[in-house]
């Protein structure tokens, strides 16, 4: 399709006269009279949700005459489900008050309108009809909050692998589909829906995650989130904040302690006045793990101020300071991991990080049924480690020379989305429009670092003059893209979204480097500056299309496909040690993701999602040893072409809804989540790699629960089941000598089980936990750099205990 084409359709879609709607409109009461302010109204019939105003009055456009389901909640106030017809206005609906403020009570009402666990077709000036979705409600959660656990924090979300670590979930690791899970780089990783990432084009790690504790909900949405919110094939992970109460003032404070001197204090502060509303966090944490030299200290905070110029118009700024800095224990060989999971042979390494995002939000309703939202964000932000860091990860620290990476982030962008609904017919259709433009100033240097033994951040060239990896770069990246998607409605029950996605692309990698070789003696006999200059400008189209079929109330069938792309990040073209190789002819990644699959929910019992899916992945980028010149080498290049399928599958069953529904006091449910997944490089020039599994694919990845409670007591158990997976695209076992063992082979399978509990009392609440309580020695990560090279211990049985309280 030509671009002229396109803008035709463009052209032809915002010129057609909507035909007439009608409405449903009133005022929404408590039984003694009092009007109910910013209460929610959710229409079944299309899952779109309307707040009352402060008067409490409401009035719902609709697209046709006829009967709706509406379901109306205010917290503390029975649930109200009511057909009503439409047109009707004047209508004055009221709800019934709680007496009996028991916590599980509470829940179950809330529970019988939004316990879903997926987006709605529109959500604001976003679309995600046809798409495969997952939405974690926090709030629901018997967990370990405190310390981000992901592994029952992403408990209900298929097929995700997870890098554990033992720095109290001061970052997060997540992956899926045979997608890398170090530090989330394969997602688009958003808060409040803004990047958060170090560089979304050249370096989009996260070395920030948002607070379990602060957070709404959880949105993911896979592969197909491409249209919107970029390129990459693992989709979109935002972590939605909580909203401000709507009292004017509301204060909170959960105290953690935990096992290996965990301390952490979550404090929040938020509350309404009038057209004015914010909500502010401190989260301040320290610790350490089972293993030596892993101590660690963070402190966050982030404040949200918001103002409602109008019922259509309000203005949204967020701002975030993240802090901290961590001592790294290393990485272990399979021989010291099989002796004694729990040493270090580390003591001089440190990372530290400190991160600052900015973001200002505009959100305008139009009469003619369009919503615009236009986003400006920035990152300024800074990265740096230093350690002894040799691919021999049994050899003992002499002292001496360390390396030190330093990285700087300075990035801005702003995103614009126009989203408007319009009727054909008696179908109500919806196009979005948005554009995107991203640009990064973004500096790395390595040297040597200092002989000490402390964190310690300061070149030390003049005290190691010969030190061999020595680099100094800038990466300016560049990037403007346009997007489009539009819900065809073909009839009440069936839905097509076509979308697309233009890029834009420009990444530099402008600097130096050291070209320094060594006698055996250890002098110099060689010390050259090397002078780079890569350029890569690059513009694209990406095409996709989402189905939606939804045969009766709460139940779809769902399938998409869209292409994704993969730029080449700063380290696909930089080396950073003298045992690895960047081939000089790396390119960037290209390829698809598909989903198909049922979703939906019985009778308020049982809801589910199964799904099969594919991955196509061409170019892929990865390392593999080989022997160059003698020496054992670690090449990183583009492997060939991969296949990733797989089954997934997520059943959430309500027991006390089937067998005691007459008895409020009681909530018991089970789930399971299941994802079958296989894996192939269909081709590469490389040798022994054609025909292999690709790495990170678990073939078996299970996490099973129940969570059970009687009035304000709470608790759920929890076992996860990761079958064996490889994390090289030769298939290595094992690492076959000094250099490579403990990088590279397998991560054998694993189980760990895990129990939450919890009890409320008017403003107070107690929780307390057990992870890995049968004590399981096992590791999810081979760490190729940092925090190792090596294996990363996964942490052993450790125990928690929080107390909140509110008023």
């Amino acid at each position: 399709m030509k671009l002229k084409d396109f803008s035709f359709i463009l052209f032809f879609l915002f010129s057609l006269n909507a035909f007439s709607q009608t409405h449903i409109s009133g005022v929404l009461m408590g039984e003694s009279g009092e009007k109910l302010a910013y209460a929610e109204i959710y229409n079944k019939s299309n899952a779109s949700k309307t707040i009352t105003d402060k008067e409490g009055n409401f009035d719902i456009t609709l697209s046709a005459s006829g009967t709706y389901t509406l379901v109306f909640y205010k917290d503390n106030y029975s649930v109200l489900e009511q057909e009503i017809s439409a047109p009707s206005s004047n209508l004055t609906i009221t709800l019934n008050k709680i007496t009996n403020l028991s916590e599980v009570v509470i829940k179950n009402e809330k529970e019988k309108i939004f316990a879903l666990h997926k987006l709605k077709d529109i959500e604001g000036t976003a679309i995600y009809a046809g798409k495969k979705t997952e939405v974690i409600s926090v709030e629901q959660l018997t967990a370990n909050k405190a310390t981000n656990n992901p592994r029952q924090i992403y408990a209900q979300v298929v097929g995700l692998t997870i890098n554990e670590s033992s720095d109290g979930g001061l970052q997060l690791s997540v992956g899926g589909r045979g997608l890398d899970p170090n530090r989330t780089a394969n997602f688009n990783t958003r808060q409040n829906g803004y990047d958060i990432s170090a560089d979304v084009l050249g370096y989009p790690e996260s070395y920030y995650a948002t607070p379990t504790e602060a957070l709404e909900e959880v949105q993911i949405v896979r592969g197909a989130a491409s249209l919107q919110y970029g390129t990459q094939f693992g989709g979109l992970i935002n972590f939605q904040i909580k909203s401000p109460s709507k009292k004017p003032i509301e204060f909170l404070t959960r105290n953690t302690i935990g096992s290996y001197g965990l301390y952490t204090n979550f404090s929040s502060l938020s509350g309404t006045k009038g057209k004015f509303s914010y909500y502010t966090f401190f989260n301040y944490k320290k610790g350490g793990s089972f293993r030596p030299n892993s101590d660690f200290e963070s402190k966050s905070y982030f404040g949200n101020l918001n103002y409602q110029f109008t019922e259509k118009t309000s203005l949204h700024f967020d701002y975030t300071h993240f802090d901290y800095l961590a001592q790294q224990p290393g990485g272990l060989t399979d021989e010291m991991f099989n002796q004694d999971p729990s040493q270090s042979n580390r003591t001089r390494n440190w990372f530290a990080v400190n991160w600052n995002l900015f973001a200002l939000r505009l959100n305008h309703h139009f009469d003619n049924d369009a919503d615009f939202s236009l986003q400006l964000f920035g990152l300024d932000a800074s990265r740096n480690t230093v350690g002894f860091r040799p691919n021999r990860v049994a050899q003992a620290d002499p002292g001496g020379q360390r390396d030190l990476i330093k990285g700087d982030f300075v990035n801005w962008g702003a995103e614009a989305r126009y989203l408007k609904k319009y009727n054909i017919g008696s179908n109500s259709n919806a196009f979005l429009i948005g554009a995107k433009y991203y640009q990064a100033e973004n500096t790395g240097l390595q040297g040597a670092g200092s002989s000490g033994n402390d964190a310690n951040f300061n070149l030390a060239s003049a005290e190691f003059p010969g030190y061999p990896n020595q680099s100094n770069f800038k990466y300016p990246n560049l990037n403007v893209s346009l997007f489009g998607e539009n819900i065809f409605k073909i009839n009440q029950n069936f839905s097509i979204t076509p979308g697309f996605r233009y890029e834009n692309i420009k990444t530099q990698a402008d600097g130096t480097y050291q070209k320094i070789n060594l006698d055996g003696a250890g002098n110099v006999i060689l010390d050259e500056t090397v002078v780079e200059n890569i350029v890569k400008k690059r513009n694209f189209f990406l095409f996709g299309v989402g189905l939606s079929y939804k045969p009766q109330n709460g139940i779809e069938f769902y399938g998409n496909v869209s292409q994704n792309y993969r730029s080449v990040t700063f380290n696909d073209i930089r080396t950073v040690t003298t045992s690895q190789i960047i081939s000089p002819d790396i390119t960037d990644e290209k390829g698809y993701t598909s989903d198909i699959g049922i979703r939906g929910q019985i009778n308020d019992k049982i809801r589910f999602d199964s799904s099969i899916f594919g991955l196509y992945y061409n170019d892929k980028i990865g390392e593999y040893f080989t022997e160059v010149d003698a020496k054992s080498v670690s090449i990183r290049d583009n492997l060939g072409t991969a296949f990733t399928y797989g089954f997934e599958t997520m059943v959430d069953w309500s027991l006390n809804k089937t067998f005691f529904e007459e008895n409020p006091n009681i909530i018991w449910n089970v789930f399971s989540n299941v994802a079958i997944t296989n894996s192939k490089y269909l081709k590469s020039a490389i040798p022994n790699i054609e025909g292999n599994d690709v790495e990170f694919v678990p073939l078996f990845n299970i996490k099973t629960g129940t969570g059970i409670g009687y009035k304000n007591f709470m608790s759920s158990i929890q076992l996860t089941y990761v079958s064996s997976q490889f994390t090289d695209a030769t298939n290595q076992d094992v690492g076959t000598n000094a250099i490579s063992s403990g990088i590279f082979g397998k991560i054998p399978s694993y189980y760990v089980a895990d129990f939450s509990s919890s009890y409320k009392w008017k403003n107070w609440k107690l929780e307390a936990g057990i992870n890995n309580f049968t004590d399981n020695k096992y590791f999810t990560r081979r760490a190729t750099g940092y925090p190792g090279p090596g294996i990363i211990p996964s942490d052993t049985r450790t125990f928690y205990t929080t107390l909140e309280f509110i008023f």
